[in-house]
């Protein structure tokens, strides 16, 4: 059999991407805010199709703004290998008006960007928010801001006994053609319950 072949100008860590077609994200529950309520600077594992640990995901924030500012908050996350290398950073700025509404995110001061780093310190693309009358909708960048793809959500996206995943397709630039699928998935209602860990799939 063939080895798979790594794509040209590939960041430096982040070749095993290019041979899989799938991503399992799992949140890591943590103790403290599991009794407290106090929310915590969030842990992902990633895994692989297989179950294997591949890269090892841990947000960077202010305690105050965790605890104020919730799903608002500016953001680092570090993405590591499993040798402790930072492979990949995603970096997001606070903005005092973005409220995550939808008809808002056409505005530059209310609409949330992550900015993409591969290797750490060279900006390879952006996430942006943008206006939408009921759905969440990302627009994918490029470093020098070429349109390479969208996210779309559902209208609601919550979770509750009757709930199953919950799906995000990522269109190529016309909106028609589906290039992969970002989900929530659903874990049970004791632990969609009793915390707030979520977990991925990534395709």
């Amino acid at each position: 059999m063939a080895r798979p072949t790594v794509a040209a100008g590939c960041p430096p860590g982040l070749e095993y991407l290019s041979m899989i077609d799938q991503l399992v994200v799992k949140q890591q529950v943590d103790i403290m805010e599991l009794i407290t309520s106090w929310e915590c600077a969030n842990k992902y594992r990633v895994f692989n199709s297989v179950g294997q640990q591949v890269y090892f995901a841990q947000e960077e924030s202010n305690m105050c703004m965790r605890q104020c500012c919730g799903p608002n908050r500016a953001f680092t996350i570090h993405i590591t290998d499993n040798s402790g290398k930072e492979v990949l950073r995603l970096r997001r700025e606070y903005k005092f008006c973005a409220c995550g509404l939808c008809w808002c995110a056409g505005i530059n001061g209310c609409s949330h960007e992550v900015v993409v780093e591969a290797p750490v310190g060279q900006v390879i693309g952006y996430v942006r928010h943008r206006s939408s009358a009921w759905k969440p909708k990302f627009t994918l960048y490029t470093a020098d801001e070429q349109e390479i793809g969208h996210i779309e959500g559902p209208c609601c996206v919550c979770n509750c006994i009757c709930c199953g995943d919950i799906n995000f397709p990522v269109l190529s630039t016309d909106g028609e053609t589906n290039i992969g699928n970002v989900a929530k998935q659903w874990s049970g209602a004791l632990q969609e319950f009793f915390t707030d860990a979520d977990t991925f799939s990534i395709k």
